[in-house]
């Protein structure tokens, strides 16, 4: 338990040492990995059953006409490949907006660097280390936090390139492992 108590001790230092942009840093990076952590969970729980679904509901559809056939199973490739997609793209935008962030903080922490230098006249460096520190963590933490999720995002993209070659074959019932099912 004494080490709980420690870390959130640590925790809440940096978050003070690096100013209120850490906070809005640490709200954006819990965003992006709860939309993370939602694509690994479809990916490697849901997928499988959803991709099922899809297959069973293009076998139990009759069909007047080849065209219709063909548009039939072009439909539910479209909604594999919407279901594959989800959050993709605000999962990039969050990424890319995490280094941002962090140079926001670097700015406002350069301006109270700059407020201490204009009333103390330079010499107080005491006083510019706080502004310093205000400066240098939020830059960290949003390239730390970006590159978090560039490195999780190659996984999930990764997967869902894979997914999206295999969406015919599974509305079909054609399986990479060989054979119809």
């Amino acid at each position: 338990m004494y080490w709980l108590t420690e870390g959130y001790i640590a925790l809440r230092d940096f978050m003070e040492s690096g100013g209120p942009v850490l906070w809005y840093i640490a709200l954006l990076v819990t965003f992006m990995w709860a939309l993370i952590l939602e694509r690994v969970y479809y990916f490697l729980f849901q997928h499988d059953e959803f991709a099922e679904n899809i297959r069973k509901r293009y076998y139990a559809m009759k069909f007047n006409t080849p065209w219709h056939k063909f548009q039939s199973k072009t439909r539910l490739i479209s909604e594999g490949k919407l279901s594959i997609n989800r959050n993709i793209q605000l999962i990039a935008v969050c990424i890319a907006l995490c280094p941002l962030f962090g140079l926001m903080g670097t700015v406002t922490g350069m301006i109270e660097v700059f407020q201490v230098m204009a009333f103390t006249g330079g010499g107080d460096a005491r006083s510019m280390a706080g502004g310093v520190s205000k400066a240098t963590l939020p830059t960290m933490a949003g390239m730390v936090s970006s590159l978090s999720g560039v490195l999780a995002m190659i996984w999930v993209k990764n997967q869902v390139e894979e997914k999206e070659l295999l969406m015919g074959d599974y509305v079909t019932g054609y399986s990479k492992r060989g054979g119809n099912q």
